[in-house]
């Protein structure tokens, strides 16, 4: 299970609005506690794919180090992934499962035509994805 701040969905909503019709994507920072992941803060990151932003994300090594150090600096530890669709499901793609790892959730956007129609958080599994479920808290 993922629990997620209010205000932390509302602004990965906002980046993957605001970064369409191109992937976007951070790192959720939060605690895990018996098995559920509690994001606090949405890092940002930028997009370091060069070639094909429109429909991949990645995260550079220099970005993930950033976020780590700084969660570590607030007594936190990164959760999740997070990303966006554009005009595709809200499902991963064989692309994602290449690159997850376990022990993470990943947050996926569906963004149609600019908006952010739906959105589900995923953890691996194995060899495979299986949905989890979000709870949203003040």
């Amino acid at each position: 299970m993922l629990k997620v701040k209010k205000e932390v969905l509302e602004k990965m909503i906002k980046q993957a609005e605001r970064d369409y019709p191109y992937e976007t994507c951070g790192l959720l920072i939060g605690k895990s506690e018996g098995g559920i992941r509690i994001a606090y803060e949405a890092f940002e990151t930028p997009n370091a794919n060069p070639d094909r932003k429109h429909d991949r994300y990645e995260i550079a090594p220099k970005d993930y180090m950033r976020a780590e150090d700084y969660a570590i600096s607030k007594g936190m530890e990164i959760v999740g992934v997070y990303h966006s669709h554009p005009d595709h499901p809200d499902r991963p793609s064989q692309f994602d499962l290449q690159r997850a790892f376990p022990d993470l959730s990943y947050i996926i956007f569906s963004v149609q035509k600019g908006k952010v129609a739906s959105y589900r958080s995923w953890e691996l599994k194995g060899d495979k994805f299986e949905e989890e479920e979000v709870e949203v808290f003040e």
